[in-house]
């Protein structure tokens, strides 16, 4: 069986490139005449939360922004080589609906972290600070 194109569509037949956007761009950032940003790949995040990471030879800190929440909302827990950090508030709204905040992150733990002596506290001004010491190997020693 023969189909006839209406006499309007080229003689190629149907330019797709034009009618569909590319579902796979190239790495380059172009397919045929479309013009495309990773952006468009990636889903926008919510990063109102800021969080500060800092390691030295005596201690690994981390400072996470949590102003939104109040300490019973967080929990701070080891998992494998990650601290994890949950918070989570709910707050009742006027009539039946409830308004409900949470984040979850993850920081890896460098190498020589002592993770059982892991603590976090929140300040005043609404910082999570979760810090542990450094490991003391035999190759290190206290000087006086």
């Amino acid at each position: 069986m023969d189909f006839i194109l209406p006499p309007t569509l080229p003689a190629g037949g149907i330019p797709w490139e034009k009618v569909l956007p590319p579902l796979i761009p190239r790495l380059n950032g172009t397919y045929g005449l479309y013009k495309w940003s990773p952006k468009l790949l990636i889903p926008e995040t919510d990063n109102t939360s800021s969080a500060e990471v800092s390691c030295d030879d005596n201690s690994f800190t981390i400072q996470v922004d949590v102003r939104d929440f109040k300490p019973e909302d967080l929990m701070v827990k080891v998992i494998g080589d990650f601290v994890e950090v949950q918070g989570k508030h709910e707050e009742k709204k006027d009539g039946p609906g409830f308004t409900t905040r949470q984040f979850n992150r993850r920081y890896r733990i460098p190498k020589g972290v002592h993770t059982m002596a892991l603590e976090s506290a929140v300040s005043p001004d609404g910082i999570l600070v979760i810090s542990a010491p450094m490991l003391q190997t035999e190759n290190s020693r206290i000087l006086n």
